[in-house]
């Protein structure tokens, strides 16, 4: 009988322990090269995409007036987050005009043929919709780590673009240039300050808590401040171009704006309505000379295309 027990608590053992294991591996990282999607899976994504993605992402996912899903642009964004992240995206804001409509499934499906398209192979299983799976799994097409035996210097803190060029516009140069404009019609100096108890909002609430004049000065600070932005390595337009920071009449209208926001300043500087109105009009031929080469295109997929 004490064989018989002994027996079964190892075998007890044995089976806690294989389990224990089975859940450490599936919690290792992966690379999608090793196979993390099967092809019937990927068939049903392509399937999705032809009903909620080529609308904006093209027929093939090379890009339309949205950024393309496939093609060394998208590695170079994506290879350095977990799958997670991507799947996320997908699932958290695709389709633009239909936000929430994709399962958990289908983004998966979407996902399995995004990686089909760029060349991983299929596995076996299919791809899961488990985040913590997800987090273990990277586009990279390699997992080893470069490694260094030499001391390094201390790492300079750097800040790589988050949002894309039309995010950084509407942001911080529409509104501020906006606060210069309104200089031509409303007088800072006769603008009464202090938040207003009955608004409705935060924002009028607490829109004229400064001082006008120091708001004015803020918006062509702002100006200045947004040219390093403009020349951020890596930023992209809105429809995934890149940004061309290394197009000599970039730099040059990235330049004019600076200019014409430290014109702005010292005109602020002075307080004087007259002086800033015509300070703005260098902030809109800055605005201008830009746009008409940049933006003024004939479709937003035509945007941030260098001219010929």
């Amino acid at each position: 009988m004490k064989w018989l027990i002994s027996l079964c608590l190892a075998a007890l053992f044995c089976a806690l322990s294989a389990s224990s294991s089975s859940g450490v591996r599936a919690q290792q990282p992966r690379a999608a090269s090793s196979g993390v999607y099967s092809d019937a899976q990927a068939m049903r994504g392509e399937a999705i995409s032809q009903t909620q993605c080529i609308a904006c992402h093209g027929d093939r996912l090379s890009g339309d007036i949205a950024p393309p899903l496939v093609g060394q642009d998208f590695l170079s964004v994506w290879e350095k987050q977990p799958l997670s992240d991507l799947f996320d995206k997908i699932l958290n804001t695709m389709p633009a005009d239909a936000l929430g409509s994709l399962t958990r499934p289908q983004t998966a499906e979407l996902v399995a043929y995004i990686l089909k398209a760029h060349g991983f192979p299929a596995g076996n299983p299919e791809l899961g919709s488990d985040d913590a799976v997800l987090r273990q799994i990277s586009l990279a097409r390699t997992t080893a780590a470069a490694s260094t035996s030499t001391a390094a210097a201390p790492p300079r803190l750097s800040f790589p673009a988050a949002g894309n060029l039309n995010q950084v516009m509407r942001g911080i140069l529409f509104p501020s240039s906006n606060v210069l404009f309104d200089v031509q019609t409303q007088d800072p100096g006769a603008r009464q300050q202090g938040a207003r108890a009955d608004a409705a909002t935060t924002t009028a609430r607490y829109g004229d808590v400064y001082d006008p004049w120091m708001v004015v000065d803020a918006a062509a600070i702002s100006l200045i401040e947004s040219a390093p932005l403009l020349m951020t390595s890596g930023r992209r337009c809105e429809n995934g171009k890149p940004v061309p920071v290394d197009r000599t009449d970039w730099q040059q209208y990235v330049q004019g704006l600076a200019d014409a926001g430290r014109a702005a300043f010292k005109a602020s500087q002075s307080r004087s309505q007259t002086a800033v109105s015509e300070v703005t009009n260098l902030v809109s031929d800055a605005c201008a000379n830009c746009h008409r080469v940049y933006r003024d295109t004939p479709t937003a997929a035509m945007r941030c295309t260098p001219p010929r």
